[in-house]
């Protein structure tokens, strides 16, 4: 690591050092963050090594199998968080309701949610995931948080983020004043800032989206699609490349880092559960990150940030990506 690179330690305190009154508690928060991400990263770099892969042969809420890593990381999270007096609660996919912190520890003002292990199909054919985080505040007064506490929509977000583990792990971060990427350096243990000011080309050939669904797409996503797979001898006049990795963190990285457009709209097969990805802690914090990288985001009828959640658990459909052909696939949506 050169002396002049900036670590995301440093890059926080310097954007906490922007804020008038800020006392800290948000850097001790990131930072405790960080640390648990850099050891889910360690052990996805290990897998089989460390005895990480294979099923539990249990359900999360979600009714979703769970992976040995889901536990772990998931447990990981907890313990790394729980104790700074940062927090006065915590919620995650992996568990049903709210996760109150330890009485033997001091209560913070941020409330945490995560997925813990996001595209964890991946893990046992070495295919790159994700840990997805959002920070929020803590209603005032309130001592013992409930559900009702986190039923904030996206605009009230403090700070999301993403760490991915592929070839290399990178953490992605917005406090509200732009996307960043840090770089894990493996030699000295450090994020590095190697991404600064990432901003989403506006323009796209190339989209996002699990095609075995087709038959159960609703109408503006259908034109959508095939208007793509027409290419050059359709009415968009280009080619388009079509992408899907069953990770969510690694499409929305792809996208930050070249463009293109991520859906996992409403369809007939999902409608009752109202979408597919969770919107606190998937669909939230990753289109917070797409906006503040230039991009769009909406479920094709609502931008998803002015949701106001009625559930812990709540699916949504989402749409994200480069604006041009966000604002195609809203136009064709509001067509219907």
């Amino acid at each position: 690591m050169l002396p002049n690179h900036t670590t995301i330690t440093q890059f926080i305190i310097e954007e906490q050092r922007s804020i008038q009154g800020a006392t800290g508690d948000f850097t001790g928060l990131l930072t405790d963050v960080v640390l648990a991400c850099k050891t889910i990263s360690h052990l996805t770099k290990n897998g089989a090594l460390v005895n990480v892969l294979g099923s539990t042969q249990q359900e999360n809420v979600q009714g979703e199998t769970q992976k040995k890593l889901d536990i772990i990381a998931n447990t990981l999270f907890l313990k790394a968080n729980e104790w700074g007096g940062h927090l006065a609660a915590m919620a995650s996919e992996e568990m049903d309701d709210v996760y109150q912190i330890p009485a033997q520890y001091p209560r913070g003002k941020y409330l945490l949610v995560f997925d813990p292990l996001d595209g964890s199909s991946n893990i046992d054919v070495n295919v790159s995931i994700g840990t997805i985080f959002s920070i929020l505040r803590c209603p005032d007064h309130v001592e013992q948080p409930t559900v009702k506490d986190f039923l904030q929509p996206g605009t009230q977000q403090i700070c999301a983020g993403y760490a991915v583990y592929g070839p290399a792990t990178m953490m992605v971060l917005t406090t509200g004043n732009g996307v960043n990427g840090f770089t894990l350096d493996q030699n000295v243990g450090e994020f590095i800032l190697t991404h600064p000011n990432i901003k989403i080309p506006e323009d796209t050939q190339e989209f996002a989206i699990n095609s075995s669904n087709q038959r159960f797409w609703e109408e503006p996503v259908k034109r959508y699609v095939s208007e793509c797979l027409a290419g050059k001898t359709g009415t968009r006049d280009k080619d388009f490349n079509m992408r899907w990795i069953a990770s969510m963190v690694a499409e929305i990285h792809r996208i930050l880092m070249r463009g293109g457009v991520f859906l996992y709209p409403l369809d007939s097969k999902n409608k009752e559960k109202g979408g597919r990805l969770r919107l606190l802690y998937e669909a939230s914090p990753m289109s917070f990150i797409v906006e503040q990288a230039g991009g769009l985001s909406t479920t094709g009828r609502q931008p998803i940030l002015e949701i106001v959640p009625t559930d812990l658990h709540q699916r949504v459909p989402v749409i994200l990506g480069s604006r041009h052909e966000v604002q195609r696939l809203i136009d064709y949506h509001q067509a219907t």
